[in-house]
């Protein structure tokens, strides 16, 4: 309940304090690429449940189609606004969002696409049983994830067989300390490893 207190707060202080911002970020997307300043990816949440996450578009319209992995910050599909929202985390903003909307929190394991949670196996699945966060321990390890894919030969195996089993055994320790101070403790650290990146 604390949890789900301090998402709906901080999640409208956080939309309102940032709404001329998000509106500026809008503009300038919309101006310098074609199509729609937000992107809307079908992501699974807590229960198994699907969701729309919201994200500013980073990435030329159409992009996703070649892929889910976003392989280093040069891709070529990343827009020229979109790899200064990508480095510094701005695309991930609209979030906000979802967490007042309730199908994400400000801390917990980020949520996956699908074709990726079908791999899962039944501890993996115990990420499901919470909701999906902006941030966790996994955000923080993996800050540079898109630099480890980019130097990797195959991109996706790398992922699928070392990051992601990684990432969800740090999601199964976030259960396993989850409280409103470790959320706290997370959004400082998360917010100290964007601004000395």
């Amino acid at each position: 309940m604390a949890k789900r207190l301090f998402d709906i707060i901080f999640s409208i202080l956080g939309i309102i304090i940032l709404s001329p911002f998000l509106i500026l970020i809008s503009i300038v997307i919309v101006l310098t690429s074609r199509g729609g300043a937000l992107y809307r990816q079908v992501r699974v949440g807590k229960n198994g449940k699907q969701f729309k996450l919201f994200k500013f578009r980073s990435m030329h319209k159409g992009s996703d189609k070649s892929g889910s992995l976003t392989v280093g910050m040069r891709d070529s599909r990343i827009t020229a606004i979109g790899f200064y929202l990508r480095k510094y985390k701005l695309d991930e903003l609209p979030q906000l969002f979802n967490v007042f909307m309730g199908n994400m929190s400000f801390v917990g394991p980020r949520p996956e696409v699908p074709e990726y949670v079908a791999l899962y196996d039944a501890e993996q699945k115990e990420v499901l049983k919470v909701k999906p966060g902006m941030t966790d321990y996994a955000s923080i390890a993996y800050s540079k994830e898109n630099e480890l894919l980019d130097k990797a030969q195959n991109p996706e195996e790398l992922y699928i067989k070392q990051i992601m089993p990684d990432k969800l055994k740090l999601n199964l320790r976030y259960i396993q300390d989850m409280s409103l101070e470790t959320d706290i403790k997370l959004i400082f650290k998360t917010m100290k490893k964007i601004f000395t990146h």
